[in-house]
């Protein structure tokens, strides 16, 4: 597919600045606090503007798991095609964890502009495998650098309130790695006609995140833009772009976690 240039220059407020060749579709991966609504709505924006300009990318999205890609496809390519709701319901079933009301107005734009829609997450029952058997022996790249493995296990430490050990943290952090390289192929599949990646800001960090498996040429011209909270700081080189909104009203999800066990019943 053909991407004009001057469709580039029009979207530019989503590819902060453009691809000087025509050939070039647009690699955009919109970062995102899962719970914060008021991101999504930009999101879902910025995913319009695009479209209205004229890119027609495939659609990436964390929130579905990559063994389900042949429901997606059979689904899609039904006569009549389903709508983003039924699409959802048969997919990602209730037991998700994800909140759809934020995520089924892209599969929606996407069913009516034609778009491929991909599954891109590893899914837990895979994640462990990787947990437990390592990186190479699941079908993914051992040769990790060691700013990456440091970066991961520092944020799953954080995001467990401490309550991980480092050599656990590190562990786990291979799951999170064999996920951002799996999106990494993805993107590279589709980078011809242009790609849109929904996925979580630690994913769609150019340092440490899926930018960092992708192929020279395609991360060139990718675009990270990391939806941040309040007076949230990423590191330098984390994003192309930075957008800030209020911090979604929650709990603190490490209270619970640092709560003493109820005693057992005798």
């Amino acid at each position: 597919m053909r991407f004009h240039l001057g469709l580039c220059c029009a979207a530019a407020v989503l590819l902060a600045g453009c691809v000087h060749s025509p050939t070039l579709a647009p690699v955009v991966l919109l970062g995102e606090v899962h719970d914060n609504s008021a991101q999504h709505a930009l999101r879902l924006a910025e995913f319009r503007t695009l479209l209205d300009a004229g890119a027609r990318p495939a659609l990436l999205m964390e929130q579905f798991d990559r063994d389900r890609q042949p429901e997606i496809d059979r689904l899609r390519a039904a006569t009549p095609p389903p709508t983003a709701e039924a699409l959802v319901a048969a997919v990602a079933g209730s037991d998700s964890g994800w909140n759809w009301r934020f995520y089924t107005p892209f599969v929606q734009l996407a069913l009516d502009h034609g778009l491929p829609i991909v599954a891109v997450n590893v899914s837990r029952a895979e994640s462990r495998q990787v947990i437990g058997k390592g990186l190479a022996n699941t079908g993914f790249s051992a040769d990790v650098p060691e700013a990456i493995w440091s970066a991961q296990a520092g944020d799953i430490e954080a995001s467990h309130c401490g309550m991980i050990n480092a050599a656990t943290a590190r562990r786990m952090a291979g799951a999170q790695v064999a996920r951002d390289q799996f999106m990494a192929r993805s993107i590279e599949v589709h980078a011809y006609r242009g790609v849109v990646l929904l996925a979580g800001n630690g994913h769609v960090r150019r340092d440490v995140g899926v930018p960092r498996w992708l192929a020279e040429r395609t991360r060139a011209r990718s675009r990270s833009v990391g939806y941040l909270e309040g007076n949230d700081v990423p590191p330098p080189g984390a994003y192309d772009r930075v957008v800030v909104t209020p911090a979604q009203p929650r709990e603190d999800p490490c209270a619970a976690m640092r709560q003493p066990p109820a005693p057992r019943s005798p």
